[in-house]
């Protein structure tokens, strides 16, 4: 089966736990076979590295190889086995029993923690809690269900509270046999010195462009060529931002930020509230992310852009025609400390929106106002 018949099945992007590709991480993928195969496998793993580069993708992939047993096979054994693809080192192939098993959650030796679903909240907890890792404990005093290993994957580690990751040290300090723990982190600074020094590392780096784009053509394939380079530009290596931004409609709103950035320091006043007031008012569909906090990651990441041209004298690639001179002309008005500080007084405006529910519209025409200010 191609790669592009696997994903058009589905209609998008699965669950790392069901998704059957993983590309760019083929170092990784070697390192835990090896690891596994020379029978010394470390009983804990963190896998780091920037969000959405298949960093819990690449943990259920290994998961799955473990326990379908693959760590075991000889020479002769991979002779008949069923061919993978070049190159997936951990690949098995999604018509397998075992990989429906594992994408529906119906595998007696694996187990994930991550942040649950509050009931009475009526949204996912903002941290993995105590209680959730004692799962873990539980699961790990039985016998293994099917005789082979035990596999937990904690995603994302970071989301640990001290109580839940005290409750892990108890394991990564006294493992049961045949079982391996994969802790996944995109901040990993935010874990215990503990936790770290009981795991090996394995850090993933962010995707070439060309990988993202080839991705967004497996998961979007009804982008346009130069909507795909755009959304892997904006995505700056993670496959699972530009998807974000492409189901959130990134691409408009990235260009509707410029237009009112490219006169600054005069401002569209008429489309700068027009612009706030739908944002402050959007209600995004399930599963994808708010609009307003979109708006604030692009605006976030174009003055990062900006601050890094005005720090090395060089501009990066346009995303929009006549991005670069503009960029220029504000590097220019203002001087770097004034550009840094102005980006930290926006980050902090967004976040405080987010946490204590400032008027949305007031904060994002707070912001520009901010910016128009350093370019007079």
């Amino acid at each position: 089966m191609s790669l592009q018949e696997t994903e058009s099945q589905s209609g998008g992007a699965p669950e790392p736990r069901a998704n059957p590709i993983l590309l760019g991480h083929e170092r990784a993928e070697a390192t835990l076979a090896e690891a596994a195969r020379s029978g010394r496998l470390h009983h804990a793993w963190l896998v780091t590295g920037p969000r959405g580069i298949g960093k819990a993708t690449l943990a259920h992939r290994f998961a799955r190889w473990l326990l379908a047993g693959r760590a075991e096979e000889t020479t002769q054994d991979a002779l008949f086995a069923d061919a993978a693809p070049a190159g997936d080192g951990l690949w098995l192939d999604p018509n397998d029993p075992l990989f429906h098993r594992i994408a529906t959650g119906g595998h007696a030796d694996l187990m994930v923690a991550q942040r649950e679903y509050d009931e009475r909240a009526k949204r996912l907890r903002s941290e993995i809690v105590a209680a959730d890792v004692r799962k873990v404990s539980g699961f790990l005093s039985l016998t293994a269900g099917e005789g082979g290993w035990r596999v937990v994957i904690v995603d994302g580690a970071e989301d640990m509270n001290r109580h839940a990751a005290n409750a892990l040290l108890k394991t990564l300090e006294e493992p049961p046999s045949r079982t391996v723990l994969l802790l996944v982190s995109h901040a990993p600074g935010r874990l215990l010195p503990t936790i770290h020094s009981r795991c090996r590392k394995l850090p993933l780096k962010a995707l070439d462009q060309a990988t993202v784009e080839s991705l967004l053509g497996v998961y979007r394939p009804e982008l346009a060529p130069d909507e795909t380079a755009q959304l892997a530009a904006l995505g700056e290596g993670s496959i699972g931002r530009a998807l974000e931004l492409a189901d959130a409609g990134g691409l408009a709103l990235y260009g509707e930020l410029i237009a009112l950035i490219a006169p600054l320091p005069q401002l569209d006043t008429v489309r700068l509230h027009g612009l706030a007031e739908a944002l402050a008012r959007a209600r995004p569909e399930p599963g994808t992310r708010d609009p307003f906090e979109v708006a604030a990651g692009l605006l976030g990441w174009w003055l990062a852009r900006l601050i890094r041209a005005r720090a090395v004298g060089r501009l990066p690639p346009e995303l929009v025609a006549g991005e670069g001179e503009v960029m220029a002309r504000l590097a220019a008005a203002g001087n770097l400390d004034q550009w840094v500080e102005v980006w930290e007084k926006i980050n902090r405006l967004f976040a405080r929106a987010s946490s204590v529910n400032l008027d949305r519209k007031q904060v994002l025409l707070n912001a520009f106002f901010a910016l128009a200010r350093v370019a007079s």
